[in-house]
């Protein structure tokens, strides 16, 4: 089956590399253009790209989508399937319909929950219990297509986004293959009209965190936005970064700072395990409270 794959970042490449190891003939691999990345602002391949010219295979970085020549150039490439898994780009009809078989989608939740740009961080800043991943033939409404195949699995009590994200590329990846060799067997069921979230882009500004809201949420809030654009508070006029925490009982007034670095919420408390300051490296909560000297002091 001649396959062009469409997607951008890792959570993409674990399936591109499960396809080829599978032995199918990866035809064509489209991905986002070359960004500037790191501290020295180089431009790179995204790791797709990187993969594919590794092994000869021929790659498109059109800068626009939606536009007739890309379709041509899909069109053109003669595919039989195919295969989106975090594009970054939103497909037209023409282009969904070059493909002998359409297009197929591996999506990072159980649809209909958590439709859109976002749904492996928002299961976990929903705290939800359990995620998983569907494998969905595409049509040009937003993850609304029918679902050929899903796989669950249960979000770990203390798991972050970044974790998950990184084992549902896993689970994503081996349900694809398994997806991909009985395709002709396979019927897209319809995802049901109930239970519909969304899962809009994240933001830097999401990862401010509000000290009023339970000790519960505000730990769905740290692992959920971890590890972008991650979770901090002001303290002393400056973010402080909060990599890890664990919500306690305690009875503290929202925001302020007490022993064994347990901040008051608006419910219980919130343990600090893990921070960072401007400038400098992280540490553990109770070097914060030591070097800070942050006893008696409020975070906001």
């Amino acid at each position: 089956m001649r396959i062009g794959f469409f997607g951008t970042p890792s959570f993409a490449l674990t399936s591109l590399e499960a396809l080829h190891a599978a032995g199918h003939d990866i035809a064509l691999v489209v991905a986002q253009p070359d960004k500037p990345s790191g501290r020295g602002n180089q431009v790179v391949p995204p790791v797709t790209v990187a993969f594919a010219r590794a092994h000869f295979i021929t790659t498109l970085q059109a800068a626009k989508v939606r536009v007739p020549e890309f379709a041509g150039q899909i069109e053109a490439a003669k595919l039989d399937l195919g295969v989106v898994v975090a594009y970054g780009r939103i497909l037209t009809a023409r282009v969904l319909a070059a493909p002998r078989l359409g297009c197929i989608n591996v999506h990072g939740s159980l649809l209909p929950r958590w439709r859109g740009a976002a749904p492996v961080q928002w299961s976990v800043l929903a705290g939800d219990a359990e995620t998983g991943v569907c494998i969905m033939q595409m049509d040009e409404g937003l993850d609304t297509g029918g679902v050929l195949a899903r796989a669950s699995t249960p979000i770990g009590t203390r798991e972050t986004a970044g974790d998950l994200y990184d084992r549902l590329a896993g689970i994503g990846a081996d349900l694809l293959v398994d997806t991909v060799a009985r395709l002709p067997t396979l019927t897209p069921v319809p995802q049901p009209a109930d239970g519909i979230t969304h899962a809009r882009m994240l933001q830097k500004s999401d990862g401010k965190l509000d000290f009023t809201l339970p000790a519960s949420e505000l730990d769905c809030r740290v692992r959920g936005l971890s590890p972008w654009p991650g979770a901090y508070a002001m303290f002393r006029g400056e973010p402080l970064k909060i990599l890890e925490a664990a919500p306690v009982s305690a009875t503290v007034a929202p925001g302020a700072i007490a022993r064994d670095a347990v901040v008051g919420t608006g419910a219980g408390g919130l343990r600090l395990l893990r921070v960072q300051l401007p400038g400098k490296k992280p540490v553990s909560g109770a070097d914060f409270m030591n070097g800070a000297r942050a006893l008696g002091e409020t975070l906001c």
